[in-house]
């Protein structure tokens, strides 16, 4: 199935290009934490319906604006949420983000998920106030007392009566229609001189030596992910064009990087090789909160049709002799002081 690949991404300053994985040479096989959401949609409170939930196929997802997301919000994938946490905390260095703030005072957080980074973001930062949003009211109750989460859509109008120091995204691919009108609404809250801070991952598998062919099953499902989220309307090879983006909308100082993520425990350096262990817990875990909601309802698939591919696509993360990574993007970009 053909779709447009990387190469067709708007031109950008290339991110620092990293050399080839080396593979393993032989192996074995009120004490609430929420907030009153009306900040970004001043037509939404918090009407009961938020904190509803609708069951398909036996997962959970969000009932407020239903359909709007792919990925469920169960106990399941929830775990795959704080997984993957776990994961680009070692990617980027132990820490929770790389852009250049020293003493940011108002943190905001799109997309928070289990709010596990703004958790610890807000422990990192005691004096500063921590916003997490989402679509999903799946944060705990009990957090740090400077941290508070809102349940809203991020898309939606933000009538925050206040700026940011910093906002913070992750792993919001394949969920946004239209990030130029997203990024604007960051920039516009943004204090002159705040920083965005963004990381997605890419879902093109890829290997530099050959051993990932086209027919093999993590090649088909970047090929049928790709064509159901052009479906959706919500590509997953935006990825490739964000910094674009930001600096479009007039942010400055961006500065990307990209991240070789192994699928399984292939490589032969340690840290390469722990941190495509956790990977493989976040691909097995993951793969069928990413998949069923694409594959039934957009893609026309049956249910037995999509548990089955979930089941291929499982089995072939296991196949170390297939030394396939995916990439992941992250870049920070400042709003200038004028």
């Amino acid at each position: 199935m053909a779709a447009a690949g990387p190469s067709s991404a708007v031109e950008h300053d290339p991110a620092p290009i990293q050399p080839p994985i080396q593979p393993e040479s032989d192996f074995d096989s009120s004490d609430s934490a929420y907030g009153d959401s009306d900040h970004l949609s001043d037509t939404t409170s918090i009407p009961s319906t938020i904190w509803k939930h609708r069951y398909e196929n036996g997962r959970r997802y969000h009932k407020f604006r239903e359909g709007e997301y792919w990925g469920p919000n169960d106990e399941v994938q929830n775990d795959q949420l704080d997984i993957a946490h776990h994961m680009f905390l070692m990617l980027l260095g132990n820490k929770l983000h790389l852009a250049p703030i020293q003493n940011p005072q108002r943190i905001l957080d799109l997309g928070c998920g289990t709010g596990i980074w703004c958790m610890d973001m807000a422990d990192e930062h005691p004096g500063a106030e921590i916003i997490g949003v989402d679509l999903s009211p799946i944060q705990p109750s009990f957090t740090p007392p400077n941290c508070k989460f809102e349940i809203d859509d991020v898309t939606s109008p933000w009538t925050f009566p206040f700026s940011f120091d910093f906002i913070n995204i992750r792993s919001l691919y394949g969920s946004i229609a239209d990030w130029p009108a997203l990024y604007q609404q960051v920039y516009d809250h943004l204090a002159p001189g705040g920083y965005l801070h963004e990381v997605e991952m890419s879902i093109q598998f890829k290997s530099d030596d050959g051993t990932l062919t086209p027919d093999h099953i993590l090649s088909q499902w970047s090929d049928i992910f790709h064509e159901a989220s052009r479906r959706f309307g919500k590509s997953f090879y935006e990825v490739w064009n964000l910094s674009t983006y930001a600096k479009n909308v007039g942010f400055v100082d961006v500065v990307e990087n990209v991240y070789k993520v192994p699928v399984n425990g292939w490589p032969a350096d340690p840290r390469m090789k722990e941190i495509g262990r956790w990977n493989f817990l976040h691909c097995t875990q993951g793969a069928e909160g990413w998949g069923l909601f694409l594959l039934t309802k957009v893609m026309g698939w049956s249910i037995e049709e999509a548990q089955v591919f979930i089941a291929k696509f499982r089995n072939g993360l296991k196949e170390r002799r297939v030394h396939a990574y995916f990439e992941v993007v992250q870049f920070s970009a400042r709003k200038p002081m004028h």
